[in-house]
């Protein structure tokens, strides 16, 4: 297993493995040319599993000099349960921590009962004390 920092190149074998992934849902924003100024404001911040040149894990993350946010982890149903994911997301809360981000916020489908075991089991808390209000300035409501 070989992990290194996500690039644009890997869009379509990330975008494959979004699709393909359960409880992982793509908006506009998840364009190439999205996630490519995505990757531009938030370098080194991302990151990809490979195995003999293959994606089999993603996981982006970013952050507002306040807060870090982590999108888009998913792992390859062939590389469940190995580690991929647990260290994915070690490599993003690193790299936010050398950015000086030492809280980070991520969000889950509601019906993702797989998503809200990993995260629990990580030690992420669900938070139950705040609201989500979403805005999409010139898109559909899901856009």
């Amino acid at each position: 297993m070989h992990y290194r920092p996500m690039t644009i190149e890997d869009y379509d074998a990330a975008v494959a493995l979004w699709l393909s992934t359960e409880g992982v849902r793509l908006r506009d924003a998840d364009s190439r040319e999205g996630v490519a100024r995505y990757l531009q404001r938030n370098p080194g911040l991302s990151f990809v599993a490979e195995v003999e040149g293959s994606v089999v894990g993603t996981i982006m993350s970013g952050h507002d000099s306040h807060r870090g946010f982590i999108q888009h982890l998913a792992v390859a149903a062939s590389h469940r349960n190995m580690g991929v994911g647990s260290q994915l997301v070690a490599l993003c809360l690193e790299a936010l921590k050398n950015e000086g981000i030492q809280k980070s916020h991520l969000m889950i489908l509601v019906e993702n009962e797989a998503g809200k075991r990993f995260w629990s089991n990580l030690g992420w808390e669900f938070r139950t004390d705040i609201a989500l209000y979403s805005f999409i300035n010139g898109g559909g409501p899901n856009a």
